[in-house]
């Protein structure tokens, strides 16, 4: 098993589910992202998407655009991408880390090359949205050359395709809880259990929801049925005032805000465990 899949297989054992909080990279710098991941590991993160800034990210609402925005001004690009993943395994971050990017920048990077540096630099996945399952196998077969687990998307409008979808997936299967982009929502559709049921039926890799998941209590609720829970737009909120602090220069905001988002970060594990 790749160490993705044996963290959930650890997690089962122990009667947790896993969260998986999203970072774009970068925001509000790449010194920030390396501190915010090794803290989101002290505060019980399981697995870690690292979001890879892109001009045009077609999947996310305005909170993930805003900080890619962010980091792009920051100057952030790809090959800072791995050199930092390859710090963090360096200074001893031992979860699971995935790069979230679109399809766009690997065929720009190269795919070959992009998998590459990923496996080389200690990322044990990606997820590339915008990636249509039709057209995915000279990207997926890059991703088992490289030992990169390539972790697709299914949402509810994908019902026919679902096992197809999760007969090529890796690592685990993301299912999106609802319709368009990401963005936090006041509450989980009613349809989400039998959604997730049915992909469960269709793969034996272990399943997390993303997509609006913003409070503890929803994830108490995905708990239920799913494996994993994936937290993105919500965290990344929080990192806004931090980025806005850090602009102003001012010190007491910067750690007051930073403080609150591994706060938030904890607070989103604690109704994950057994």
């Amino acid at each position: 098993m790749s160490r993705i899949q044996n963290v959930f297989a650890d997690l089962k054992t122990k009667g947790e589910t896993a969260f998986i909080p999203f970072i774009t990279l970068g925001d509000p710098g790449l010194e920030w992202t390396e501190r915010i991941v090794r803290d989101l590991e002290r505060a019980g993160a399981d697995i870690i998407e690292l979001g890879i800034p892109y001009s045009d990210p077609l999947a996310d609402g305005p909170v993930i655009q805003e900080a890619a925005l962010r980091s792009l001004n920051q100057g952030t690009k790809l090959v800072d991408v791995f050199q930092l993943v390859a710090k963090l395994r360096q200074s001893g971050v031992a979860v699971p880390l995935i790069l979230f990017t679109y399809v766009n920048p690997v065929l720009q990077f190269g795919v070959e090359r992009f998998f590459a540096e990923a496996a080389k630099a200690g990322a044990d996945g990606a997820i590339i949205p915008d990636l249509p399952h039709e057209e995915s196998e000279e990207v997926r077969m890059a991703a088992v050359r490289h030992g990169i687990d390539l972790i697709p998307l299914v949402a509810p409008t994908s019902r026919q395709r679902i096992e197809k979808i999760a007969k090529d997936a890796a690592g685990f299967v993301y299912c999106v809880s609802s319709l368009g982009v990401t963005g936090m929502r006041s509450e989980l559709s009613a349809e989400l259990p039998e959604f997730v049921a049915g992909v469960r039926s269709a793969t034996p890799l272990p399943v997390a929801v993303g997509f609006g998941v913003s409070t503890p209590e929803q994830a108490a609720q995905i708990k239920r049925y799913a494996d994993g829970v994936i937290v993105g737009s919500a965290l990344v909120r929080k990192v806004k005032p931090l980025a806005d602090a850090v602009a102003a220069g001012n010190q007491a905001e910067t750690e007051k805000a930073y403080a609150e988002l591994i706060r938030f970060a904890a607070s989103m594990k604690e109704p994950l465990r057994s």
